[in-house]
C-alpha cells in the first residue's frame, strides 16, 4: 500500500487556513483514510474508489455537507514527502503541495 502513515500539509482557503494532517493506514486490506482540522470540526465522510498506481493514490470523497456531488483528489507520495490535489465543488481545484510525514 502507497502512503501508509500520518502527513501534514498546509491549506490555504477561503474557509480553511493552516495545517491538515492526512492519516493513511490499512484495514482489512483495504485502505483507512481520516482528517485532521485543528480548531475545526471535519464533517462525516466516506472515501471510496480508492486506487493505487506506482506511487500515486486516488479516489472520490462523500460528504453529507454536499450531498450528492463527490471530490475527487489525488496524492502523489515520494518518500517522506508528497502533493496532490482535491477537487471541491464550489470551491475548484485545491492543491496540497509540500506535504510532509510526520508519522
Amino acid at each position: 500500500m502507497v502512503g501508509l502513515g500520518k502527513w501534514k500539509f498546509n491549506v490555504d482557503t477561503m474557509f480553511y487556513r493552516g495545517d491538515a494532517f492526512l492519516s493513511i493506514g490499512e484495514k482489512d486490506g483495504e485502505y483507512d483514510i481520516g482528517l485532521e482540522l485543528p480548531g475545526m470540526d471535519v464533517p462525516d465522510f466516506s472515501v471510496n474508489d480508492i486506487q493505487a498506481e506506482g506511487n500515486t493514490v486516488t479516489g472520490n470523497v462523500k460528504t453529507s455537507l454536499l450531498r450528492g456531488k463527490e471530490i475527487p483528489f489525488s496524492y502523489t507520495f515520494e518518500g517522506e514527502s508528497a502533493s496532490g490535489f482535491m477537487k471541491v465543488p464550489f470551491m475548484g481545484k485545491i492543491k496540497l503541495n509540500n506535504g510532509v510525514k510526520v508519522g
